[in-house]
């Protein structure tokens, strides 16, 4: 029979090997409160089991002290590269702060006008790089119908406002371009500040 382990201590019963309590997982079934098996047996115990299942575990990789490992880049970076987050169980976000907004950047563009960043690229691409409208400056902007939310293109910053400056109608936008080329028209004035537009 095997001899108790000194107070704060527990045998693993896989190893055998006697270890404080932070080794093991917390178990409230177990008399002691932890689990039989410490964590280093119980995640090889777990992986096995997978295993056997056919399903693969991911390798668990050590992270020091103030650090945490990205799950999308797989980087492990200081705490300093990530958001605090109080609902998380280590008070951290996720995802490291580029990831983050990486993936804020693509469900952005889902959210708003139902296409993806590659989506939008391929536009650009397909427009050379340049807004559709100006054709000089790059295009960074996506531009969509505010009514049927339907995407146009992808403007500069100056031809994308100017055409919500414009409330993205058509009529005024003509008028605008006629003014622009010199045809200027000249309402007929009926009463203080009531006009007639020529036909």
């Amino acid at each position: 029979m095997a001899e108790a382990a000194p107070e704060g201590m527990k045998r693993c019963s896989r190893c055998k090997r006697v270890q404080p309590f932070e080794a093991f997982a917390s178990n409230r079934a177990m008399r002691d409160g932890f689990q039989a098996y410490c964590r280093e047996c119980q995640a090889d115990h777990y992986k096995r089991q997978q295993e056997a299942k056919g399903r693969t575990v991911r390798e668990k990789i050590p992270v020091p002290s103030g650090h945490k490992r990205c799950p999308q880049c797989g980087e492990i970076k200081s705490h300093a590269e990530w958001e605090r987050n109080k609902t998380s169980s280590d008070g951290w976000a996720s995802y490291c702060r580029e990831c983050r907004a990486q993936r804020n950047r693509a469900s952005y563009f889902k959210r708003h006008y139902g296409i993806t960043e590659a989506e939008r690229d391929q536009m650009i691409a397909a427009q050379r790089g340049v807004c559709v409208i100006c054709q000089e400056a790059p295009a960074e902007h996506v531009d969509h119908d505010h009514q049927t939310g339907k995407v146009r293109g992808v403007l500069c910053f100056g031809c994308n406002a100017g055409i919500g400056q414009l409330k993205d109608r058509p009529d005024v936008l003509r008028r605008a371009a006629a003014y622009v080329e010199g045809n200027l028209w000249n309402p007929t004035f009926e009463a203080q500040g009531v006009c007639r537009q020529p036909s």
